[in-house]
């Protein structure tokens, strides 16, 4: 009998890590020794009270009931692309694609898998959200680091951006509002960005899945409603300001001159057809998300700027940590002075203390000293319990 062989897993996955859920492992350690742990490491409003709005449920289950539980349009439901496309307009967003994908992730790895060939590079936000880079290793191609400038409450850094652009780049990436940072870009930043991107004939991927919970009163600006005719791809979804991560909706939405793009859409619409289509009766959560009451959003936002104003607070009240006052999303990204890795800094936190944060390289490299990322999703007596243990921590030891 011929002896077997053990399996072995291909190289593109050998550099794919995604340190929101990796550090969990450090978290599973303090349990297992019988210590508590206050979670603030993941974006999930769910997990932390905020109800995903019934009027989302109920579409959901009517769509079910009428039997809407075959396969869908590879692109969407009409209803929810009608939806989608109209909430664009309103943004002046024009649209010339919409897809409806399994979550806003889904959308992002056809908009990169239809673009980058083995060794072509994309420009990433650093720090910024690690499924980019996650999916560029997949691809075996480059996830290239432009720096977010921390001083200038985490702009993207436009000159360093363009020092990272060569032959190879396909496109820039935006975050915006920014995980993990909390940064909302100006519109001076996205012309800028445009600018660069209509000197070197780059596609433009702008992730907006926080533009609902903009916290400090400003409207938020999506890139494609400044440039008609510049390839711009927007992602958003359920997931976040509609409080349905679950659901695993989202969507993306083409924008551009047609003779420049049309062929890039047809390529992802390939790539829909092969997986045959996302939820079907879950894709009625969309109109009922987009065009029905959005009570909610207002109550999150109260509810996330108190929340953000205990974080920010409290955290630079504490030796050796600094935080920038995050203007969008459920995160902040404090910078800690010691002598020590992120990731080293993190684990000793979490052993000691069970407030579990992720570590500021899990979201790409900085050339400052540590940062972590905080969900100051908790109320507020769970925030103060994990910023006094947190503070204790860096008496005890950093003082």
């Amino acid at each position: 009998m011929t002896e077997l062989k053990k399996i072995i897993p291909s190289r593109r996955t050998e550099n794919i890590e995604y340190a929101i859920r990796d550090i969990l492992m450090v978290a599973e350690e303090r349990k297992r020794q019988g210590g508590d742990l206050i979670c603030l490491n993941i974006g999930d409003p769910v997990l932390y009270g905020f109800k995903t709005p019934i009027h989302l449920k109920e579409a959901t289950y009517q769509a079910m009931l009428r039997d809407h539980t075959n396969y869908s349009a590879s692109e969407g439901v009409p209803e929810a692309i009608q939806a989608i496309k109209k909430q664009a307009l309103s943004q002046g967003i024009q649209p010339y694609e919409i897809m409806v994908t399994t979550g806003a992730s889904e959308a992002i790895d056809f908009a990169l898998s239809a673009l980058v060939n083995k060794g072509e590079n994309v420009l990433v936000p650093s720090p910024g959200y690690p499924l980019y880079n996650a999916l560029l290793s997949r691809l075996i191609g480059e996830a290239k680091p432009y720096l977010l400038d921390e001083d200038n409450g985490w702009q993207p850094d436009i000159a360093h951006m363009e020092s990272q652009i060569d032959e190879k780049t396909k496109a820039i990436v935006l975050i915006n509002p920014n995980n993990p940072t909390g940064a909302v870009y100006s519109e001076e930043t996205l012309r800028q960005v445009i600018d660069l991107a209509r000197r070197y004939n780059l596609l433009i991927m702008s992730d907006e899945i926080y533009d609902r919970l903009i916290l400090n009163g400003k409207e938020h600006i999506s890139i494609a409603s400044l440039d008609r005719e510049m390839p711009i791809i927007t992602f958003n979804g359920l997931s976040k300001s509609y409080l349905a991560p679950g659901f695993r909706i989202g969507w993306s939405i083409m924008s551009g001159a047609p003779e420049l793009i049309d062929d890039y859409c047809e390529a992802m619409k390939k790539l829909a057809r092969a997986r045959l289509c996302a939820s079907h009766p879950k894709q009625f959560a969309i109109p009922a998300a987009l065009n029905g009451a959005s009570d909610h959003i207002e109550n999150a936002r109260r509810q996330l700027r108190i929340r953000r104003d205990i974080t920010v607070e409290r955290l630079n009240a504490i030796p050796r940590i600094s935080c920038q006052e995050p203007e969008g999303a459920f995160y902040a990204f404090p910078h800690v002075d010691v002598d020590m890795s992120d990731q080293d800094f993190v684990k000793m936190l979490i052993r000691e203390t069970g407030v579990v944060v992720v570590h500021g390289s899990g979201f790409g490299e900085l050339p400052e000293s540590p940062h972590f990322r905080i969900v100051f999703l908790p109320d507020e007596e769970m925030l103060h319990k994990a910023y006094d243990r947190l503070e204790s921590f860096m008496k005890k030891y950093f003082a």
